[in-house]
């Protein structure tokens, strides 16, 4: 036996920084981030959910750690794709649907299962919950301790408008294009579904728009940040997953 390989080495906070030494005899709980690439309108960047999911992800797994720093979170890598394709008509957009993302996140958390103790899925794209559901109430069935959150607030809009948009320019400042920020399609999400639908955001918002992101301030992204990193951190704590492994 290799005696340097099992070493005692500082417990890592992040899965990629990390060596296999490193979590030799543990078993840490994972917080994965789960985005999307796809259009944000002309101002904000195609990783903007994943930019989020990871945002809040981080801030999640260090206020676990500030609390307990025996409990052994870390932050995985991002899962950067998901089920976008309501975005699939803008160029950049890269969906790979519900199918392979619920597939993804099942042998994700499969493999991860083999060394992890608790796996946290944290999600940043409306269009992965279909996935997410389906994938996470299947690693609990199997006996996986897995559970999802996401990263809402309250009467947020749709996309890319001020909810969005505020959050960047608070965690992301330099990645907002201020210069470009025009209103979109303001009319309620239930409206707009029938059209979209048929025809994605683009049937309803040219610009790929919904909401009003020229109202949008970091003053207002510090808070929003806080809302989601909040809720996500009470449900986590609290460990309650109903029949689809959301936490409530």
């Amino acid at each position: 036996m290799n005696s340097s390989y099992h070493r005692h080495v500082a417990f890592p906070s992040e899965l990629g920084n990390s060596t296999s030494r490193q979590l030799h005899g543990t078993s840490p709980a994972l917080v994965i981030p789960v985005g999307s690439t796809e259009q944000h309108g002309p101002h904000l960047p195609l990783d903007t959910d994943t930019r989020i999911a990871v945002a809040v992800a981080r801030g999640v797994a260090d206020r676990l750690t500030a609390a307990d720093h025996d409990s052994g979170w870390m932050l995985a890598p991002p899962i950067g794709y998901g089920a976008s394709g309501e975005h699939e008509s803008f160029p950049g957009t890269v969906s790979i649907g519900t199918s392979a993302l619920r597939l993804l996140l099942v042998e994700f958390g499969r493999s991860a299962a083999t060394w992890a103790r608790r796996l946290v899925f944290v999600n940043g794209h409306g269009g992965n919950v279909e996935a997410m559901a389906a994938a996470v109430a299947l690693l609990r069935y199997e006996g996986r301790d897995a559970a999802w959150c996401s990263c809402g607030v309250k009467d947020a809009d749709a996309h890319a408008g001020h909810t969005e948009t505020s959050v960047l320019l608070h965690i992301s400042p330099e990645v907002v294009r201020t210069d470009e920020v025009v209103p979109g399609n303001r009319a309620p999400l239930a409206e707009l579904l029938p059209a979209m639908r048929n025809g994605g955001v683009a049937a309803v918002s040219e610009l790929g728009v919904l909401g009003d992101p020229t109202t949008a301030t970091a003053t207002d992204g510090e808070r929003l940040f806080a809302e989601m990193v909040e809720g996500c951190l009470r449900r986590i704590t609290r460990w309650e997953p109903d029949r689809d492994g959301m936490l409530t």
